[in-house]
């Protein structure tokens, strides 16, 4: 890991607000995991305000206090924006207590900084996943209030007729009280026994698509997010990755009002 530090001064020197913990905020700056974060802070690799604090819950405000690791000092971190083709049967997370292969074995042979998932794909699905060091763009890109559509291409283990995909429009209750719906729904594809549908949702519930189809008695088969927003996975090779564009990232930072 390369030595690296981060400065943000207050505006107002008389107010101290509580602020993250220690390994929390060195996370939330982009150098690396939580995790890792309380590793290097219980190393006494890690300064605030120029004395070593060995205690990763130790609160700190990102535009008052002084942070340092190994006693280097940066301004700050590139900001990166990344898209991911996940392959099935990585989990998102950066360790898993299993041992089950991440994203992150992805970017392995990538020289970059930490970066983190900006939303999930569970084990058994596929696609698109973004990732980025830029907090404040991954919490716009999550926030519920602005219904960024996110697109998926899903065998079902039947034949998807009229009837199945307004039911997908209409919703089911769940067991736990959560209502779950498709926004749109095409059919795309079609064999003897199974069929390919586009699913298009505006909110993100946990395992959203396959809880509803599950409600529906329909076995989900393969199930790959191809879009977000106006970002689309396009010919990107499964576990290969690759930088947003100037252009995407414009054309998403529209549909996505700033947060306050």
């Amino acid at each position: 890991m390369k030595p690296v530090a981060f400065k943000k001064m207050a505006r107002n020197p008389r107010s101290r607000r509580p602020g993250a913990g220690l390994a929390r905020a060195l996370s939330k700056l982009g150098l690396c995991s939580r995790s890792r974060a309380k590793a290097l802070v219980l190393e006494g690799r890690v300064q605030v305000n120029g004395t070593v604090c060995r205690e990763p819950g130790t609160p700190v405000d990102l535009e008052r206090d002084r942070l340092q690791v190994d006693a280097c000092r940066l301004d700050g971190t590139e900001k990166i924006y990344l898209m991911l083709n996940k392959p099935r049967g990585l989990v998102t997370t950066a360790a898993d207590e299993k041992g089950r292969p991440t994203v992150y074995h992805c970017l392995a042979e990538a020289d970059l900084p930490w970066l983190a998932p900006a939303g999930r794909l569970d084990k058994a699905s596929e696609g698109l996943l973004l990732l980025s060091n830029d907090t404040k763009w991954a919490a716009r890109i999550l926030a519920p209030e602005n219904h960024l559509e996110k697109t998926y291409h899903v065998q079902v283990g039947c034949l998807a007729d009229a009837s199945l995909r307004q039911r997908l429009l209409d919703g089911v209750l769940t067991d736990r009280g959560d209502f779950l719906a498709a926004r749109e729904v095409r059919a795309l594809r079609q064999g003897e026994r199974n069929s390919w549908i586009e699913v298009v949702l505006d909110e993100g519930k946990n395992r959203h698509i396959r809880r509803l189809l599950e409600a529906l008695e329909v076995k989900v088969l393969r199930l790959v997010r191809v879009a977000i927003g106006p970002l689309r996975l396009g010919k990107l090779a499964k576990g290969e990755y690759r930088h947003l564009t100037d252009e995407e990232r414009k054309a998403l930072a529209r549909i996505m009002p700033e947060t306050p």
